[in-house]
């Protein structure tokens, strides 16, 4: 499970921004939205708020740009590439200055603190703790430019300095060499899935594969049908021959193996009625013509929610409102914060929908907000810093821009509209 992300020096964030999921002492909705791992509470669910180029999106990013490094700077980047950072632009102190990543995780109840510093040209540092039962933390290894230090309990990492390219992390190169701490550190990477709210086709890859594994896709037809689209049943009525095998993928793996969306055909049956209004049969839609964008919205992000629920893992969404009835994403929401989460699954999402914003569904420490300044660097900071009671009416008091993160919009009054000429 996630307990914390930090990032310092990309796109509109300047300053380090930290995103904690360790939960407050408050004993709000504890039931439901927290759970307790390796002996610490933590929240299933967190949603980030604010204006429009605020910093919501940048901050799901870097969550995206890290793990997708990690993943494939050793075997992917090749000397003299460039690393997929982008450093704060607008001030010339942090125009060549490292861009700065670091996540506190657990895994297999062990505590792990991983980061790394880089430009767009090399690793300037990188570093690995660890922290078993409730002994206190320990080095694995740091490293500072060329400058290696790696401990006894990292000896996996001895002898592959000299292999890691100035471009690359040290830990993806143990990893590729079978590193068995390193190893545990991807495999909670593999459980580590961001996507947009916004790409219908790129979460389509993911609930093609469960729609398609009869084990599983019951779970889809189920949740599409209490969304109360129409839907009936759905199916994959063509994919690539010969594919099935190399699309399987272990349950416990986050991001599973998917369909090339330009490859498959999936159909969906709604209910036909007489004269009488009694069903007399199925009819049968084309899923991209014949949906509505919003039903196409959901179906698509109902893969990557109960891959999430069910491995386990940790899904980010940007945009998650975007197309949906504000109901619909509420049940979404609630299903991460809800005991039933027993794989304890863990939601975070930037979202618009003040209307989520209800005591009643998310507690204070749940709530983040991203707001920039007059310069231009963007914030991240929490509800639970603000004085609120528990039956306060959280949106009003945000639209109202109690809690900041809001647009300083003008009225439009005075902007000159002229007839075309």
């Amino acid at each position: 499970m996630l307990i914390e992300f930090s990032v310092e020096n990309f796109r509109s964030f300047r300053e380090r921004a930290t995103l904690s999921l360790e939960a407050s002492t408050d004993d709000w909705l504890e039931d439901e939205c927290v759970t307790t791992a390796g002996g610490l509470r933590l929240l299933k669910s967190a949603a980030i708020f604010g204006a429009n180029a605020g910093g919501k999106s940048n901050f799901l990013k870097a969550m995206a740009v890290f793990r997708n490094f990690i993943r494939n700077s050793s075997k992917e980047t090749q000397q003299g590439e460039k690393i997929p950072v982008t450093p704060f632009r607008l001030h010339t102190d942090t125009e060549s200055a490292p861009t700065v990543f670091e996540a506190i995780f657990l895994q297999n109840d062990t505590r792990y603190r991983y980061g790394f510093g880089a430009t767009v040209d090399e690793v300037e540092t990188e570093w690995l703790f660890r922290q078993k039962d409730s002994t206190r933390e320990t080095c694995l290894f740091t490293r500072e430019g060329t400058d290696f230090k790696i401990s006894a309990e990292f000896r996996e990492g001895k002898g592959l300095e000299e292999r890691t390219r100035p471009n690359a992390l040290f830990l993806s190169v143990s990893s590729q060499f079978n590193g068995a701490i390193a190893g545990e550190v991807f495999n909670w990477l593999k459980r580590f899935r961001n996507i947009s709210g916004l790409d219908d086709a790129e979460n389509m890859e993911s609930t093609a594969w469960w729609i398609d594994n009869s084990n599983y896709s019951s779970q889809i037809k189920e949740l599409t049908r209490q969304a109360d689209v129409g839907i009936e049943d759905i199916h994959i009525s063509e994919k690539p021959k010969g594919l099935g095998d190399a699309y399987q993928a272990l349950l416990g793996i986050s991001a599973l193996a998917s369909y090339p969306s330009t490859s498959i055909s999936i159909k969906t049956y709604h209910q036909k009625f007489n004269t009488e209004q009694k069903p007399v049969g199925q009819v049968e839609f084309d899923f991209g013509t014949d949906e509505s964008a919003g039903t196409q919205k959901f179906v698509a992000l109902a893969g990557p929610f109960l891959e999430a629920l069910m491995t386990g893992s940790i899904l980010f969404v940007d945009e998650l409102e975007a197309r949906l009835h504000p109901l619909l994403t509420r049940a979404l929401v609630s299903r991460f914060n809800n005991s039933s989460n027993h794989r304890d699954g863990q939601l975070v999402f930037a979202s618009h929908d003040a209307g989520l914003l209800d005591p009643k569904r998310l507690r204070r420490d749940q709530v983040w907000f991203a707001e920039k300044d007059d310069f231009g660097a963007s914030r991240l900071y929490s509800l639970a810093e603000f004085k609120v009671r528990k039956e306060a009416k959280f949106d009003k008091e945000y639209l109202l821009g109690q809690f900041g993160a809001v647009p300083r919009i003008g009225t439009f009054q005075d902007l000159p509209i002229h007839a075309a000429q």
